[in-house]
């Protein structure tokens, strides 16, 4: 039985001329045509290493959550990790990229999106984690989230959403079903459950709210979104501009760390840490390498192999986590368990790489899930949505 652990489209570059035939200059140009396939146009490649590196850092993340809940309680941990994060990261966009000059409106939008976010994502996961759901079926749960992303945006958006891309997704469930079986209590019953979830569900529905942020108000150009932090070396954002996604990480980050501070010492008063050296051991790492290298290598990944990138390589994150939980804690899969992660991995596969966008932004035959001729995807961008593309916020699993 699963065991218990231990606890892009590019943006249009110009508005359309008054009058024009939208998409009339695609129809002037065959290589441009999103109706049609050309075969001589190959997908932009996932480069191998940053790729690995993203993989392995975001797993661990599944890793040192149930970790860190045996040694200190789990939302003082989550409040300590985000202030790490905050301060570290903080001094690193200062020195890089200069003050940050954000509006207000946009300070309060991205907080507003970062608290859905990071933190109600991370607090259902995290507590979900502290009554028994496992790492590999928590990291599991999140792999759903760029299918499921879409399959909302068709719902509460109106936009397109593939029959594969819908097939995915109830080829992902029924995985996670599978590996559940009929005794839940292995993973935390109903509540453990419920909370991962929840969590997955804060994670879709913020990742469609990073539309909010995208830009500064006098622009309608989309941001580079935050899997592409690090790619520019501008300073401040003056208005009209997409907005700088490091500093945005840093409002993100610090609007959680507050409410969380205050919710831990009401809630699990002054005394929380049970183990101080593993305590410290999984807030550096998931404050340091989780929230910011994570960040890095997602964005180095996004900047290489394009804004599918990070989605063509999302599947592979249960089963990675799976390796990780086996090692670290022992865990195994049985028969069933084991057939219902590969039926899960295999629907996500499917599904998000079928979203991946062509080099001109199509998809071979149908506009990108995500935006409806250009408009930005669920992910912060036009194409496919990648899991946890969002402009300023941490992805799942960091």
């Amino acid at each position: 039985m699963l065991p218990r652990g231990p606890r892009r489209a590019p943006a249009p570059s110009a508005a359309q001329p008054a009058g024009s035939r939208p998409g009339a200059d695609r129809d002037a140009d065959p290589a441009t045509d999103h109706g049609r396939h050309h075969p001589h146009l190959p997908h932009p490649q996932v480069p191998l290493v940053p790729a690995a590196a993203f993989v392995v850092v975001w797993s661990s993340g599944y890793i040192a959550g149930p970790l860190g809940v045996e040694a200190v309680e789990p939302i003082t941990l989550l409040a300590l990790r985000f202030v790490v994060a905050t301060l570290l990261l903080g001094a690193w966009a200062r020195w890089r990229r200069g003050p940050m000059r954000l509006p207000r409106g946009v300070l309060v939008r991205l907080g507003a999106v970062g608290l859905m976010m990071n933190g109600l994502q991370f607090v259902f996961m995290y507590l979900a984690f502290d009554v028994g759901l496992g790492a590999t079926l928590g990291a599991l749960m999140h792999s759903l989230s760029p299918v499921l992303t879409v399959v909302l945006a068709g719902v509460l958006l109106r936009e397109r959403v593939t029959r594969v891309q819908v097939v995915g997704l109830v080829v992902g469930v029924a995985g996670v079903v599978t590996i559940l079986g009929p005794d839940v209590e292995e993973a935390g019953g109903a509540v453990g459950l419920t909370l991962g979830v929840l969590s997955t569900l804060s994670l879709c529905l913020g990742t469609l709210g990073q539309r909010w942020t995208a830009t500064t108000p006098a622009s309608p150009r989309p941001s580079d979104s935050l899997e592409e932090a690090g790619a520019a070396e501008a300073g401040a954002t003056p208005p009209g501009e997409a907005i700088d996604p490091v500093w945005a990480a840093v409002v993100q980050f610090a609007v959680c760390a507050v409410p969380l501070v205050v919710l831990g010492l009401l809630l699990e008063g002054t005394r929380p840490v049970h183990d101080p050296v593993v305590a410290v051991a999984t807030v550096a790492w998931l404050g340091v390498v989780n929230s910011i290298v994570g960040l890095l290598l997602l964005g180095a990944v996004v900047r290489r192999g394009g804004a599918g990138a990070s989605a063509s390589v999302f599947f592979l994150m249960p089963p990675v986590t799976a390796v990780m939980a086996w090692l670290c804690f022992g865990d195994t899969l049985d028969a069933r368990e084991l057939v219902g992660l590969v039926v899960a991995v295999l629907g996500v596969a499917v599904a998000t790489r079928s979203a991946r966008p062509h080099p001109d932004g199509g998809r071979g035959g149908s506009p990108s899930p995500g935006g409806r001729g250009g408009s930005p995807s669920p992910g912060g961008r036009g194409g496919s949505p990648s899991p946890g593309a969002r402009g300023g916020s941490a992805s799942p699993g960091v």
